[in-house]
């Protein structure tokens, strides 16, 4: 759990990676922002990677969050797809500057910590995803002449391209809409006609 003195360390820097994107997360630039000594930074984070993996936690247990709610839900598991599309989607559409972390490929190359972090996010997600799909393919309401690892694999890659379609373009577009329709897309591929 972190401190009030970190959650503000990791909201500054999403909202510096939002205006000045990742090369703008400076020790020094943060700590202007924040009206505190660089020295101060480095009693709650060692250096920005540290920062950075500490974002990456606090998308984690977002994650977390909306898929224990998941088991709350009392549908079908399309619903509860569709529910995580919406969820990140929102987490994202608060959060622009998530999207530029999660998604920045290069920062994570050479930084193996990071790597693994975003790797184990990815998969824990593609975990839940792959089970939805599996479930909906057992109650025959999922198409299951496609591996449930490949359906799992073109949601995931769908909500990504929308996602990163939005973060380079107009972000005052109609998300729910978007999403809504994204997802209506891809239950006519994916589900069993009746």
């Amino acid at each position: 759990m972190s401190t009030e003195r970190q959650q503000e360390i990791i909201d500054v820097s999403l909202d510096i990676i939002s205006t000045k994107g990742i090369q703008g997360l400076t020790i020094k630039n943060l700590a202007k922002r924040i009206g505190i000594s660089e020295p101060a930074i480095y009693r709650h984070y060692d250096n920005k990677i540290s920062i950075l993996l500490a974002i990456l936690d606090y998308f984690k247990t977002s994650g977390e969050l909306l898929f224990g709610n998941l088991d709350s839900l009392a549908t079908s598991p399309l619903k509860k797809i569709e529910a995580i599309f919406q969820g990140y989607f929102n987490a994202f559409r608060q959060n622009p500057s998530l999207v530029t972390v999660i998604f920045s490929e290069e920062i994570f190359r050479n930084e193996p910590m990071l790597q693994q972090k975003i790797t184990d996010i990815m998969d824990k997600n593609s975990a839940v995803i792959k089970s939805l799909v599996a479930e909906g393919q057992a109650k025959g309401e999922i198409k299951s002449d496609i591996e449930s690892k490949y359906l799992t694999l073109i949601i995931i890659g769908s909500l990504r391209m929308m996602v990163k379609k939005w973060q380079m373009g107009d972000k005052a577009f109609n998300h729910r809409e978007e999403v809504e329709n994204i997802f209506k897309t891809l239950e006519q591929l994916i589900k069993v006609n009746a």
